[in-house]
């Protein structure tokens, strides 16, 4: 605080003495030109001058009950000037021009006219200035009030961090209430979470209609605290409660509170709070509230933190001795975990409400709600795309939809297919495919059999999990993988279900063991995934019979255990759970082990079958497992775009693409014009032209690359896709 405060002054001091050095600049300037060009003399030197015949012509002019005299020297005549910009003091320069003042009696005169008679000297004579108050006006007080307005200006930039750009204004809140007309959010957009939502509409019913309520002796509660994992649409049920309401609604960030002056984050609170009481009954929301609400004692200022200021003013104005009667404070946070506890008790966030994950059902809502202004084809099942999608909030599902209509796009759709939704799935999971990657004969067979290893596992123990898909295409950092899904949701793991998944994730390595009798590190992510498992049985869930019944670690205690600090078993126990992790992953390997030796055959073929078709879908994987046969059924679906190797040979398909549709169009308006009449024949070849660009384009891009013998190498998701077909 102090730094940035510094800063400020810095940076303010920087402008001042720019001005005042420009100033100076512009008075050095004048003041030299001033000097070089024009002097000021006594009366008695002008007459001398005069005199002499030194002056060439000359100017009277009466002025303020003197006249006021200038000329011009025939030639330039030294003068010696004084000024405090220059090192010497008194300089001499040469001057051409002069100026002096002469009083205005007959005598002097008299003597001026007499000489310049004589001489022959040119005098002219003006009439008296009549401006010259606002001469001295426009001298005088504009400059003053041109630093005024720099000065303002200054401050007001220095004052933008605050109060919109005003100096005294960055104590006020930035909250506004929301306009009820631009929030088209309601909780029919909500999906996937009606619990959540018939908390929140209790809420809204006291807002609107508090009788029913307090006939009852009810109150209303002071603060509803929304927790949750990211993307669980905390903030769109914010938004919802703010577009149902019909009440003023203020919204705000918990970084908002605290920025550039102590003291700020407190005023804030209190000034929001104020604007909240004057148009009660209203609704306060702070989004990410762990900005400011973290637990005290933790920052290294002590009490004068500026962070536990503002969170001791929000807990005076949530339960204070003033009370906020009508104002409900609504809250969201992933991280309640950290929160201050005097924030979490009843009579400041009276209601805690969990946006957790949701469930199958939940998912499929969801998706519902996202696919409204998407085209859906008629292959598209809402249904089992949620249950594809274990895991996935509502985040994860509107940017699955989202990808899905980018592929559309991209491979010149009308309608977002399956295909395209089930690429959508792998490129959200894994990232895009990379396709071009170079890989070695050898390599290849290696994740082929890796994977197939994983699949055959995946077959024989399939009580909780089902393969859904495995392929050998990389993606991101995994030259491979095979996708296991739950055969329904599950909120808790028994100990069968964790050795069998352990045994799945082992049976890469075994594959490689049995086929190549060699190991590889394509492993070690799996190595990862079942480590992990087997010390959360031990450590965790109690699943070891050596190790006992015993919570060891948590989440807060791995956290702890992260930043360096000893965990809070003995290093007796700490070697005992070493053993047993490491018993319980040995397991899993020699289970994995014994299926795939007694399951040879199927898992040749599926590992041939990997090398072929590079990505098998569940079909085709039941069907090799049960008959050694691929589906009858394979349409190829090419999409020439996605099978370029670079960047360039895309573009120049587009290209190609889009100049065939303009030929077309093109073609189409001139038969138009020629048949007039006939509106029957020309909307013909409309619709076969909008029908089959993709296709005509797939066939030339296959002939002219010579990849149609492989079609299937080019877009195996969409192979597996038309295979389930």
């Amino acid at each position: 605080m102090n730094n940035r405060r510094n800063g400020l002054f810095r940076n303010s001091l920087f402008y001042i003495v720019i001005f005042l050095l420009v100033m100076g600049v512009i008075y050095f300037f004048q003041g030299n030109n001033s000097s070089s060009q024009s002097q000021e003399i006594q009366s008695s030197e002008f007459i001398h001058q005069l005199k002499e015949n030194n002056v060439k012509n000359f100017a009277v002019q009466p002025s303020g009950g003197v006249y006021k005299v200038t000329g011009t020297y025939r030639q330039a005549q030294k003068a010696k000037t004084q000024t405090g910009f220059t090192l010497g003091g008194n300089t001499s320069s040469k001057v051409t021009n002069f100026s002096t003042a002469m009083l205005q009696n007959n005598s002097s005169v008299s003597e001026v006219t007499r000489y310049a008679r004589d001489h022959n000297v040119k005098m002219n004579t003006k009439p008296e200035e009549s401006s010259g108050f606002w001469v001295n006006l426009l001298v005088y007080v504009l400059p003053l009030l041109a630093f005024i307005f720099f000065f303002y200006m200054m401050m007001g930039q220095a004052g933008q961090g605050g109060g919109n750009g005003k100096v005294m204004n960055f104590g006020k809140s930035k909250a506004k209430p929301t306009d009820s007309k631009e929030n088209k959010v309601r909780f029919t957009d909500v999906a996937g979470e009606e619990e959540e939502k018939q908390e929140l509409v209790e809420v809204v019913e006291f807002l609107k209609d508090p009788r029913k309520f307090v006939s009852l002796g009810a109150r209303i509660p002071s603060g509803v605290l929304l927790e949750g994992p990211p993307g669980t649409g905390k903030t769109l049920l914010a938004k919802a409660v703010a577009g149902e309401a019909g009440v003023p609604f203020y919204s705000i960030s918990g970084s908002d509170f605290v920025e550039m002056f102590v003291g700020v984050g407190a005023s804030r609170v209190r000034d929001l709070f104020e604007q909240a009481k004057k148009n009660a009954p209203s609704i306060i929301f702070i989004d990410e509230i762990d900005a400011v609400g973290r637990q005290r004692g933790a920052g290294m200022g002590g009490g004068h933190d500026e962070r536990e200021q503002t969170l001791n003013q929000l807990l005076v104005e949530m339960d204070g001795f003033t009370g906020n009667e009508g104002v409900i404070v609504m809250a969201a946070t992933n991280r309640s975990d950290v929160l201050d506890p005097a924030l979490l008790r009843p009579g400041r966030f009276d209601r805690k409400i969990l946006v957790g994950r949701p469930d199958v059902n939940g998912r499929e809502a969801i998706l519902k709600v996202h696919s409204r202004n998407k085209p859906m084809a008629n292959d598209v099942d809402l249904k089992e795309i949620a249950k594809q999608t274990p895991g996935f909030v509502g985040a994860d599902l509107e940017n699955l939809l989202n990808e899905g209509a980018l592929l559309a796009a991209r491979r010149n759709k009308t309608k977002i297919d399956a295909s395209d939704i089930d690429e959508a799935e792998d490129r959200v999971i894994a990232g895009p495919a990379k396709r071009n990657r170079v890989i070695s004969k050898t390599e290849r067979e290696t994740v082929a059999y890796h994977e197939a290893g994983h699949t055959v596992v995946g077959l024989v123990l399939n009580d909780a999990r089902v393969v859904h898909k495995v392929t050998i295409v990389p993606r991101g950092r995994a030259g491979g993988y095979a996708i296991m899904l739950p055969r329904e949701d599950q909120m808790l793991m028994s100990k069968k279900d964790a050795e069998e998944q352990m045994a799945g994730l082992m049976g890469g390595r075994t594959a490689e063991e049995i086929i190549f009798h060699s190991e590889s590190s394509g492993a070690s992510n799996d190595f990862e995934q079942a480590t992990q498992i087997a010390r959360a049985m031990v450590t965790q869930y109690g699943m070891s019979e050596k190790v006992g019944t015993v919570a060891l670690e948590s989440a807060q205690s791995q956290q702890a255990a992260a930043y360096g600090q000893a965990p809070s078993y003995s290093q007796a126990t700490a070697a005992t759970i070493d053993e047993e992790v490491r018993r319980l992953t040995n397991e899993a390997h020699a289970t994995a082990k014994k299926i795939i030796s007694e399951h040879r055959e199927q898992h040749k073929l599926i590992a041939e079958a990997l090398l072929k078709y590079e990505t098998l879908d569940e079909k085709q994987i039941l069907s090799l497992w049960k008959t050694g046969e691929m589906p009858d059924k394979q349409n190829d679906n090419e999409f020439p775009s996605e099978k370029a190797a670079t960047f360039e040979q895309s573009k120049k398909e587009l290209e190609r693409r889009e100049a065939e549709r303009q030929t077309k169009i093109q073609a189409k308006t001139e038969k138009t014009d020629q048949d007039s009449g006939s509106d029957s024949e020309t909307s013909k070849p409309d619709s076969e032209t909008d029908q089959k660009p993709v296709q005509n384009d797939s066939e030339k891009d296959g002939s002219d690359k010579g990849d149609s013998d492989q079609p299937h190498t080019d877009d195996p998701s969409d192979h597996s896709d038309n295979g389930e077909d």
